[in-house]
């Protein structure tokens, strides 16, 4: 029988993550927006100074002639909260649709929970679309507080041409 490994990713496997982004893209109806090559992983991901951390969730098959795959991630970064300190945010979360359901996002959520509490942060943010109801009910079941219910806010974003307008450049 086959097992799950949450492991953390490795720069030889950002192909798997490029992979499985594009996949999150379209199942959010958002592929246009995907920019991102694997070069930038490998380098955003994996420097000196990395601006992402990313768990895997890989099924192990004994036996199994192709070796362990990679079928599922949770990419997050730390933020910092003026009234709570440190933060940790999942930017993704995405588990391959053939393998939902067998509580592999469960796992990494769980995972990056702890990733949380050993880097001492208070807090543990994601956001998700409102017509994924689907997830909004797992992160309610494992205890998460949706903060447009419960206090009205709302997230915004400004993007490159924006910024650049806004810096005078």
């Amino acid at each position: 029988m086959a097992s799950v490994q949450i492991r953390e990713a490795l720069e030889g496997d950002c192909g798997d993550i490029l992979r499985m982004i594009r996949e999150l893209a379209k199942y959010e109806k958002l592929s246009d927006q995907v920019k991102i090559s694997e070069e930038d992983l490998r380098a955003d991901g994996f420097g000196e100074n990395p601006f992402y951390h990313c768990l895997v969730a890989e099924i192990v098959a004994p036996g199994e002639p192709q070796g362990p795959r990679v079928v599922g991630y949770g990419l997050y970064y730390f933020i910092y909260s003026t009234w709570k300190g440190r933060n940790i945010y999942l930017e993704d979360l995405y588990v391959m649709p053939e393998y939902r359901g067998q509580g592999i996002g469960t796992k990494i959520i769980k995972k990056v929970a702890e990733v949380a509490l050993d880097k001492g942060c208070s807090q543990f943010r994601l956001a998700v679309l409102d017509w994924n109801k689907r997830a909004m009910d797992l992160y309610k079941a494992l205890g998460g507080q949706d903060l447009t219910e419960a206090e009205g806010w709302h997230s915004f974003r400004f993007e490159r041409e924006v910024m650049k307008e806004l810096a005078g450049r």
